[in-house]
């Protein structure tokens, strides 16, 4: 058994006696209909989590015959594009998907429809093409658009006015958010670097349906009721919750209970369209978010002083919030490729799988969240808790903090590799920034925004998500590996030893592979860039380097090393391992150390230390950036708490 997949079942045993404990434990507390809703939200999370572990590394992967697990073979710039396209689009629907469920279809169908939309998705990811593969992130986003708002709104109507439970049970509720998040890298993303990216994506979909199954039993049960009224006052009968709206309105004739569902095509077509297309989301947002802010100091000019000061709090804490989540989410892109190919993933014996680190920060969420909820709690009594925009600025400042501490695992890297420590170190940091600054925004927004706007405060809010993701594609294109740069460049020819193969690489130009391809009466001429691997072993690039060798017979061959099921093939001068001789089988210790003592192996550290160098330098950018932020926010804290007059 692979080793990662003990960890999985050691974190599902863990899991499986959390949830029975807080089932147990609070279930003469709430309605039995919370644990329902808490079970959906877990396999949600991780269907959405899955996806996310895995979505980059599938996409770069190489697309070849030979390749160990075969991705769709595109380059960094391009994989960051659509990851950051997707994550916009993820947090823009929920907007029209709330607006669905409360004027046309309800919470429950919304919810459903959502659920199958989203099942859809993943199960056209795993077909495993290129063309599935936009339609299936389409109908993930549109699916995430009707689910995610309105299971998080049902939560409170199961609840009076001024209950006490209910901030337990949203406490609940979103522990079932983190535990999908935890347990879904070490098991969709474990079986889809394992087994293939296609049983990945599988894995994540049957989640989903499951989730899908709860939710009906919950329905079947009928469980979904609430005891008060729209305004938390009780009433004589529970009432159902999250019916269609007895007055939905129709459009040109079509009924509005068939509205959503005709919207949906549009939707994904709209979603695909944009995914393929990243820019024009550029373009988009940066209209959007101009408009937003215009338009909120516009409306700030309505208010007396006292409002539109707080209105400028809010203008000025989300420009702040937006530059933490375009470096945090830099996780699911830029560091996920990072981890893949610059961190030793060896620790106490066991080598993890790149999605292993995708875990570490759920993980440190569920550890960290009471105790920083109860250090809040204390520091309020003692009246010492800091006001917001503090609070901010230390949620930068551990922001920029982690990214420094990646960068020092520099001077501890072995052939490019950082210790994992120091990879961990940064999600423990970015963990507690995230618990310092996310749960005040929210919170804060409701206080400072006039009554009249809050709603379409909290959607700007959230719109500074959306930004956030976009954003981050241009920062992690700065650290895309283009192999044919780094072949040609000076430092990559200082390390690489063998200058007779070095002159084969033609400054990179090896690596280009060109068809020509009969398209009707034309010819075209289709280009393929090789990974460097791959390059190296193939009969051109050996002829090439034999001939600019000289002698009377060749010096370099391709090797072959049998491991388990698959065939590794590199560049040596050795010729026992060479093409014909019979291919080797070895254990995979033993294949490993040859390989890398190879030419491709000293290539690929070559390679390793020039992308190390590369991503160590932006994130240490970005972190001194966070720190600067953080530093402003502090020098602006005391004009800003007067701005808030009074709100804490």
């Amino acid at each position: 058994m692979h080793p990662t997949y003990k960890l999985m079942l050691l974190a599902w045993l863990g899991v499986i006696a959390w949830v029975a404990f807080v089932i147990f434990s609070n279930r003469k507390i709430h309605p039995k209909v919370l644990f329902a809703l808490f079970m959906v939200e877990l396999w949600e999370r991780f269907s959405y989590y899955g996806m996310r572990a895995i979505l980059v590394l599938y996409m770069v992967a190489k697309a070849t015959n030979e390749a160990q697990n075969p991705g769709l073979g595109m380059s960094d710039a391009s994989a960051y594009g659509i990851y950051a396209a997707y994550g916009a689009l993820v947090y823009l629907t929920p907007i029209i998907g709330g607006y669905f469920a409360d004027r046309m279809m309800g919470y429950r169908q919304a919810i459903i429809w959502g659920a199958l939309l989203m099942a859809a998705g993943q199960f056209t990811l795993f077909l495993d093409n290129i063309v599935t593969f936009y339609i299936g992130l389409a109908l993930l986003v549109v699916g995430n658009g009707f689910f995610k708002p309105n299971i998080s709104s049902m939560i409170g109507k199961f609840y009076g006015a001024g209950d006490s439970r209910r901030d337990g049970a949203f406490t609940i509720f979103y522990m079932g958010i983190n535990i999908g998040a935890f347990l879904t890298p070490l098991t969709c993303g474990a079986i889809g670097e394992i087994e293939g990216w296609r049983y990945g994506f599988l894995t994540a979909g049957l989640g989903m349906v499951l989730g899908w199954l709860i939710f009906q039993w919950t329905q079947a049960k009928g469980w979904i009721t609430s005891e008060f009224d729209e305004q938390g006052q009780p009433l004589a009968q529970p009432r159902p919750i999250g019916l269609p709206p007895q007055d939905a309105p129709s459009l040109a004739g079509i009924s509005g209970r068939l509205i959503p569902y005709i919207a949906t095509v549009l939707l994904v077509f709209a979603s695909w369209l944009l995914v393929r297309n990243d820019n024009i989301v550029d373009i988009l947002l940066a209209v959007v978010g101009a408009g937003v802010i215009g338009y909120m100091l516009y409306l700030s000019g309505k208010y007396d002083n006292v409002q539109k000061q707080r209105i400028w709090v809010i203008l000025l804490l989300l420009l702040f919030t937006t530059v933490f989540w375009t470096f945090f989410e830099l996780a699911g892109s830029a560091l996920n490729l990072f981890t893949a190919r610059n961190v030793n993933k060896t620790m106490l014996g066991t080598e993890l799988t790149t999605t292993f680190f995708q875990a570490v920060n759920p993980l440190f969420i569920m550890i960290f969240a009471p105790i920083f909820s109860w250090m809040w709690i204390q520091l309020a009594r003692a009246d010492r808790e800091p006001a917001a925009p503090y609070k901010f600025s230390a949620g930068l400042l551990l922001l920029g903090l982690g990214f420094l501490a990646l960068e020092t695992g520099k001077g501890a890297a072995v052939v490019g590799l950082v210790p994992a420590i120091f990879l961990i170190t940064l999600y423990l940091l970015h963990t507690l920034g995230e618990l310092t600054l996310s749960p005040v925004g929210l919170s804060l927004v409701t206080k400072l925004a006039p009554a009249q706007i809050v709603g379409f405060v909290m959607g700007i809010w959230f719109l500074s998500s959306s930004i956030a993701h976009q954003g981050g594609k241009h920062i992690a294109k700065l650290t895309a590996v283009d192999e044919i740069k780094i072949v040609a460049s000076s430092s990559f020819q200082d390390c690489f030893p063998d200058k007779t193969v070095l002159a084969a690489f033609d400054k990179g130009e090896a690596l280009i592979v060109k068809e020509t391809q009969q398209k009707g009466k034309k010819q075209v001429t289709k280009e393929t860039i090789l990974p460097l691997e791959k390059a190296m072993v193939r009969d051109a690039f050996v002829e090439k380097a034999n001939a600019l060798a000289g002698g009377d017979g060749p010096k370099y061959f391709v090797g072959k090393i049998k491991v388990d099921k698959d065939t590794l093939s590199f560049l040596t001068t050795d010729p026992q391992y060479a093409v014909p001789n019979p291919v080797r089988e070895m254990k995979s210790e033993e294949a490993k150390k040859i390989v890398d003592d190879s030419l491709t192996g000293q290539a690929v550290v070559c390679l390793r230390n020039d992308s190390l160098t590369l991503s160590l330098s932006i994130f240490r950018i970005l972190g001194f950036v966070a720190i600067g932020c953080a530093v402003l926010l502090l020098l602006l804290g005391p004009m800003i708490s007067r701005w808030m007059h009074g709100i804490k």
